[in-house]
């Protein structure tokens, strides 16, 4: 939990980052950053897709519709907060020289995705309306 807690903050203070370790080879600190970058383009892009389902689906069941919305809304937002958390934790294990951490959320988030995208599939085939 402590650990947690000191994660939170090098959020909305990343220059603590620096006061630990060792500076890393400039490109993996860039290569890390790109990586944020995509993190939240892919967040950027499931919120987009969430509204798009809301909006332009109206003849598609309320329950259904709010369903994937919510789920793509959801994904989306996680997706950006896990971009900061990981970009926070991969930089200070550059910096300390440990292997750099592991995760399920990428495993997670492309199950959240391709359910949606399933259930996208049969209301195309099947036009569910309400």
């Amino acid at each position: 939990m402590a650990d947690l807690g000191r994660s939170l903050r090098l959020w909305f203070s990343p220059q603590r980052v620096r006061e630990e370790g060792e500076t890393p080879d400039y490109r993996f600190s860039l290569a890390n950053e790109r990586t944020f970058l995509a993190w939240l383009r892919t967040g950027l892009a499931l919120v987009g897709g969430g509204f798009a389902v809301d909006q332009f689906l109206p003849d598609l069941r309320w329950g259904a519709r709010v369903g994937m919305a919510l789920v793509l809304l959801a994904a989306g937002a996680l997706c950006a907060l896990r971009a900061v958390n990981h970009w926070v934790r991969c930089e200070r294990a550059m910096r300390l020289g440990e292997d750099l951490p592991v995760s399920r959320f990428p495993s997670v988030l492309g199950l959240a995705v391709g359910v949606v995208a399933a259930a996208m599939v049969l209301v195309v085939l099947f036009g569910w309306t309400g």
